[in-house]
């Protein structure tokens, strides 16, 4: 059996002698307490040394990638290619597969290797001849600074890590601020209340208190450089009938000692703004000129790194900084939020309340492709974040001018569809069905009753003459048999009226036909 052992100043191939001895594992480690007891296990047949630190690391990020350099298949093909009958021991699995399909080898890695790999680390000063210690230990740190350069890929402009701790820093400092000047002003103001009023402004209310200190002071002090005049004349004037109370001459210096703390930090502020300002523009500048470095440097640190932010979507972009918003939305099944930290950019700022939406979810697309030109691209200008800004301030000028346009081509034609409108049919409550009451009222019916009377006895008379007419015809016929029919058709008549629903109009119709029978039979009579 043969092992492959890499080390920082080159690679080794060992032939163990007995290979009996490993299939102890748990006691293997006995083997290698002395070096003289290793020389028995394993012995070195090539070591093929790095010639400088760029071999070295090109060897090494090889490996820890998986794949096979140049140099170490050249000494496999040389040494193990004659012995290809033995297997070869691997500490990574991932590269025997690898010299198993190239070079047609059989590799072996298994927790014996692991093993027996640690046994010879720590006798490799034994094991190797004609290497010092010393050698050993520099060629292993220059190697490790080389790997881990190569791994961060350093660039002293490019380190977002400045960016993250100074966006950091400066919204601490603005949580200290306020509570300074929360203080300041209300300590202050059991001594001179109506200064609160009158001065607005927090750092010029700070040096004006630091300049005067008691309010007896401010008729006598210039404040000139601090306010304009009017100011200092309503300033003077309230001085003077103040209803503040007198305070002692150490607790206005803690006072003014509070005010100097305010006005370093504001000035130290102020400071570390241009600082990121100018970092932003050397490590972002595309997103900077989208969003605004105080935005830009809030979705790095957010995300983390430059790097990170670029593998996010554009979708998680404009979310960003809303994630308890959008889960609890999900969570009650309601609305996501439309932006997160993108809100506070001046783009989605200056857009009316119904187009804040739109515009936030195409400036997120524009600025995640500017996140990835920043952090993939080699050309640090910042014409792209200009032109894809352009775009974005356009679409907005279209969409406040309630104009249909399309962007694409010469964004000076009007779209060929009209645009959607939804167009809901309006209906009006009809208050009739809620009462039960007939709408009618009772003197309309009534009338319309004896309409219906007057018409029915004009019927009657009618069929009086048509009934005289007929009797006249049939004289010469027997009585009886005319008996006999009208009491049939008298009978067929109830029983239609009997199957009808009863009505009006047939109970006056069944009282006509009797009166009519009953004047026929009087007649026959007669």
């Amino acid at each position: 059996m043969l092992v492959l052992f890499e080390t920082a100043a080159g690679y080794a191939v060992f032939k163990v002698l007995d290979e009996k001895k490993l299939q102890e594992v748990d006691s293997l480690w006995r083997e290698f307490e002395t070096p003289e007891k290793a020389n028995k296990i394993v012995k070195l047949k090539h070591f093929e040394k790095f010639q400088d630190t760029t071999e070295a690391l090109a060897a090494s990020t090889a490996l820890v990638e998986g794949k096979l350099s140049k140099n170490l298949k050249k000494i496999l093909k040389k040494i193990v290619a004659k012995d290809a009958h033995e297997q070869l021991a691997i500490a990574d699995a991932k590269l025997g597969g690898v010299i198993k399909d190239k070079l047609n080898l059989s590799c072996i890695h298994s927790p014996m290797v692991t093993e027996l790999m640690r046994g010879i680390r720590s006798q490799i000063e034994g094991l190797i001849t004609g290497l010092p210690s010393r050698e050993m230990a520099a060629m292993c740190l220059g190697l490790a600074h080389s790997l881990s350069r190569y791994k961060l890929k350093f660039s002293p402009d490019k380190v977002d890590t400045m960016i993250v701790q100074a966006i950091s820093l400066l919204d601490d400092l603005d949580k200290e601020l306020n509570n300074y000047i929360m203080r300041c002003r209300e300590w202050y103001g059991w001594h001179f209340p109506e200064l609160g009023k009158i001065v607005a402004d927090n750092l010029t209310y700070c040096k004006c208190v630091r300049k005067v200190g008691d309010r007896r002071n401010f008729s006598t002090s210039d404040l000139l450089e601090v306010l304009p005049e009017e100011i200092e004349e309503d300033v003077k004037a309230a001085a003077e009938i103040s209803m503040g109370t007198e305070v002692s001459e150490e607790d206005i210096n803690n006072i003014l000692h509070l005010c100097d703390q305010v006005i370093e930090i504001s000035e130290y502020r102020t400071q570390l703004y241009d600082y990121l300002k100018n970092r932003m523009m050397a490590i972002a500048p595309n997103l900077t000129v989208m969003v605004g470095e105080l935005v830009g440097a809030r979705l790095i640190a957010h995300a983390g790194s430059l790097l990170n932010l670029a593998k996010h979507p554009a979708s998680t972009v404009q979310i960003l900084g809303a994630e308890k918003a959008l889960f609890r939305a999900l969570k009650t099944k309601r609305d996501t939020p439309k932006f997160g930290l993108i809100y506070h950019a001046s783009l989605v700022g200056q857009t009316s309340a119904k187009n804040k939406g739109k515009i936030s979810r195409m400036l997120a697309a524009k600025t995640a492709l500017t996140i990835r030109y920043d952090a993939l691209g080699e050309d640090s200008s910042a014409e792209m974040g200009a032109e894809n800004r352009l775009k974005v301030e356009t679409r907005l000028r279209h969409l406040e001018e309630k104009g249909i346009r399309r962007i694409s081509g010469t964004g000076k034609a009007l779209a060929r569809a009209d645009k959607y409108q939804h167009k809901s049919e309006v209906k009006i409550y009809d208050p009739s069905g809620d009462s039960t009451l007939p709408a009618v009222p009772k003197k309309r019916k009534i009338e319309e009753v004896e309409e219906e009377e007057t018409e029915v006895t004009v019927k009657g008379k009618k069929i009086k003459v048509e009934i005289k007419e007929e009797a006249d015809v049939e004289e010469g016929e027997p009585v009886k048999k005319k008996k006999k029919k009208k009491e049939k058709k008298q009978r067929a008549e109830e029983e239609a009226a009997s199957a009808e629903e009863p009505s009006t109009s047939t109970a006056v119709e069944s009282t006509e036909k009797k009166k009519k029978k009953k004047k026929i039979k009087v007649e026959q009579e007669d």
